[in-house]
């Protein structure tokens, strides 16, 4: 008969441990948003930040996104969600997005650059120092407590008024995008050429195979 070893037991007077995704985490998260930035939520789950109110959000694929963070050492917070990645930018921006893109010479070429503005929502991230393995969306430059986002966040800026938008943290929504339309681009010839060159080898190897018989 097999013995069996009984489960160990909670020490009496001890809190449960809180996992992710749990009404209470749930509810400290919104908190924390809502306490220490000021920003508008809906609970979830997941917890979500209103687009529109504070801020807007410009996605595009991860690749090209860590490309443009490396050319552009200062933004305004940065998300990472599965693929995709979220820079936030001035409030409003979403709806310049497709004029600028064409005034930039980007119109009607295929970027995966998109934007979400008013009535939209992302995952939030955990608080800085929270993430855990499990978690779908992390800061890659988190937000700063106790400090107004509205100063650090990319905005339209008069053309010709200069690299920085005299705020002094961030490059102007123009710089920003035309960084953001270029690294899109690149990314999306790389991948045209990686899949031409499998396409390649794949008609190789299969003329190889016939020619063998």
């Amino acid at each position: 008969m097999a013995s069996t070893v009984p489960r160990p037991r909670r020490p009496r007077g001890s809190a449960p441990r809180t996992s992710p995704g749990t009404a209470a985490e749930t509810s400290e998260r919104a908190r924390w948003y809502e306490t220490e930035l000021g920003w508008a939520v809906a609970e979830g789950p997941p917890v979500q930040l209103l687009t529109g109110v504070r801020f807007d959000v410009l996605e595009l694929p991860a690749g090209a996104g860590a490309a443009l963070l490396r050319r552009t050492p200062r933004t305004g917070p940065v998300a990472l969600t599965g693929t995709r990645m979220r820079l936030l930018v001035a409030a409003g921006s979403a709806e310049e997005l497709p004029e600028l893109l064409e005034w930039l010479e980007w119109g009607g070429i295929a970027l995966d650059l998109t934007a979400i503005g008013a009535g939209g929502r992302m995952t939030a991230p955990p608080p800085p120092g929270r993430a855990g393995s499990r978690e779908a969306a992390v800061w890659l430059r988190p937000p700063v407590p106790g400090r107004e986002v509205e100063p650090s966040l990319p905005a339209a800026a008069p053309f010709g008024h200069g690299p920085e938008t005299g705020r002094g943290t961030c490059p102007d929504l123009v710089r920003l995008l035309a960084t953001a339309a270029t690294e899109c681009h690149r990314a999306r010839l790389l991948d045209m050429n990686a899949r031409a060159y499998a396409c390649t080898n794949a008609y190789e190897y299969t003329a190889c195979e016939y020619s063998a018989d």
